[in-house]
């Protein structure tokens, strides 16, 4: 009797601890939502190959608004849009965070990824990170646990990825990102830090160059991102169904190999095409439902390597 009121009293002060813990990383993943001025930087830093031709540093930048579309007491899905010109809109990329998830899906090489399975001891008190394309389909996952010390909040992982978009139509001597990503919180928004690495794998891993990514994301006014929340306030039916068609596949494939492109077209046009189409309609002026889910999995079915 005495030995399990023990136990008791032992294991309540570190569920409370672990719930204090898990609400701090929530705080920290939502801090990442807002509207913000974005600035992407990398610049190649060092290659094995003494005859490597070191490519041109790379900048770039906007206004992106991020924003919780889904959450749950063990997941939150957080979208990005892209804003042009303070009127032009461009759905861009989305995390999903999952606490203590059991899978995840790691990428190959070549557009391939294959589902792992984890363990309890792999993903107890971590979160995985899962980054998609524009199109909702698959682009790479990290886990890690978030980290709050010396005055610094930070998640970091690292994990294999496609090509960046950046490179991705400019480069074939390389076919695999190796991410350290690394997420730290600011007073004025957020860091993602990146020490990556290029690979040809093959039959083995062959370094091609390292480079340094450092993107920063300002927190300014909410105005600046209106049309942002205007344009999604007409689409965001559409894409909820793009993501529940994706979920089911993620639920059912093993492995998820697809064609960068059919008859030179990229998947996204064919979502973007058909989202165009179903701008401003709601569940409850969408004429038919099951039609709008067939055609999403027809696109997807289309891009799916056999």
């Amino acid at each position: 009797m005495w030995k399990y009121i023990l136990i008791i009293i032992l294991v309540i002060p570190l569920n409370l601890s672990a719930n204090k813990k898990k609400k701090a990383d929530i705080e920290a993943i939502k801090s990442m939502c807002g509207c913000m001025d974005i600035k992407f930087e990398f610049a190649e830093t060092v290659s094995p190959n003494k005859d490597y031709t070191f490519n041109k540093n790379y900048l770039s930048g906007g206004t992106e608004l991020a924003f919780v579309v889904e959450e749950s007491p063990n997941k939150l899905v957080i979208q990005h849009l892209l804003v042009v010109m303070d009127t032009m809109v461009i759905k861009h990329w989305r995390q999903d965070w999952v606490y203590e998830g059991n899978e995840m899906f790691v990428y190959d090489k070549n557009q391939r990824w294959t589902k792992k399975i984890l363990t309890k001891k792999e993903s107890k008190g971590k979160w995985i990170q899962k980054v998609y394309q524009v199109d909702d389909s698959p682009r790479y996952e990290g886990i890690g646990t978030w980290i709050k010390v010396d005055g610094k909040t930070y998640w970091e992982s690292t994990t294999d990825a496609p090509l960046p978009r950046r490179e991705y139509s400019k480069r074939s001597d390389y076919n695999v990102l190796k991410r350290r990503n690394r997420h730290e919180i600011k007073d004025y928004g957020w860091v993602h830090e990146q020490d990556n690495k290029k690979v040809l794998r093959e039959n083995a891993d062959v370094l091609i160059a390292e480079e340094k990514g450092w993107n920063t994301y300002k927190r300014v006014n909410e105005q600046k991102c209106q049309a942002a929340i205007d344009w999604w306030n007409k689409n965001k039916n559409y894409w909820k169904h793009v993501r529940a068609v994706w979920d089911e596949y993620y639920y059912k494939m093993k492995d998820i190999s697809l064609h960068t492109s059919v008859n030179k077209r990229p998947m996204f046009s064919g979502f973007f095409e058909l989202g165009e189409k179903m701008e401003g309609k709601t569940k409850e002026t969408l004429s038919d439902e099951k039609e709008l889910v067939n055609e999403i999995k027809k696109i997807i079915d289309k891009y799916l390597k056999n």
